[in-house]
């Protein structure tokens, strides 16, 4: 999912599996009720992106999507209100309050957290059916949310996406210029303390140091590929 958690804002890149997505309102599919199809192989592989806001994880998530053919996004499910922009499915799967706690107390979830009043989670029972399907299911979540997905995929192969340093992150969080100098501090605040409980929590194969775009996607691609074929 896109990382909501400290950068709430929409992610037009992300799209569901026309095929195979579904919203966390419709009827789930447990794991041992899947149909199986010919071309399942069971050995599908989780990679979770993580990163602090102005690191460029959503790019190289975008990236890694873009690169390997058989990958797919995990669309989150949020309580935030759709924008004009937001497309149903493809940036959120939007449901209310009362939906989410429904979901979230029938372990519909495997990661969920609340930001800025907002609730987020990854829908499980869709992750599940592509990890069945042999794709590369990608989320992009912060490390709390990482902690959870690992407790229970410990598989999963984490990425962790660093700035060139912090002078460098503050600068890229001015230039978006989307927030007055208070609330880019607290976000500068925020993003080091996730570096440092990423760095200290154990749960990241990889940390990428994003100093020009491009290397660091191919850094991320050449990782997961070496990964799937360790199995």
């Amino acid at each position: 999912m896109p990382d909501p958690r400290l950068q709430p804002q929409p992610s037009p890149h992300h799209g569901s599996d026309p095929n195979s997505g579904r919203g966390v309102g419709d009827e789930t599919v447990s794991a041992p009720e899947l149909r199986r199809l010919e071309t399942d192989t069971d050995n599908g592989m989780l990679l979770i992106i993580s990163g602090p806001s102005g690191a460029g994880k959503t790019t190289i998530t975008r990236g890694v999507e873009r690169s390997i053919a058989d990958s797919v996004f995990s669309v989150s499910a949020t309580t935030r209100a759709k924008t004009a922009a937001d497309v149903e499915g493809v940036d959120y799967h939007f449901v209310s309050d009362e939906e989410f706690e429904r979901s979230r107390e029938n372990d519909e979830f495997l990661e969920s957290a609340g930001v800025y009043g907002k609730k987020y989670g990854t829908p499980r029972g869709w992750v599940v059916e592509q990890l069945k399907r042999g794709r590369l299911v990608i989320l992009e979540i912060d490390v709390q949310g990482a902690m959870q997905v690992k407790l229970q995929i410990p598989e999963a192969f984490g990425i962790f996406v660093l700035p060139p340093s912090e002078e460098e992150l503050l600068s890229r969080l001015r230039a978006r210029k989307r927030e007055d100098e208070s609330q880019i501090q607290k976000r500068f605040a925020a993003a080091k303390r996730e570096i440092e409980c990423a760095r200290t929590s154990g749960i990241y194969n990889l940390f990428i140091m994003n100093q020009e775009i491009q290397t660091a996607i191919r850094e991320a691609v050449d990782a997961v590929a070496a990964a799937r074929l360790r199995g």
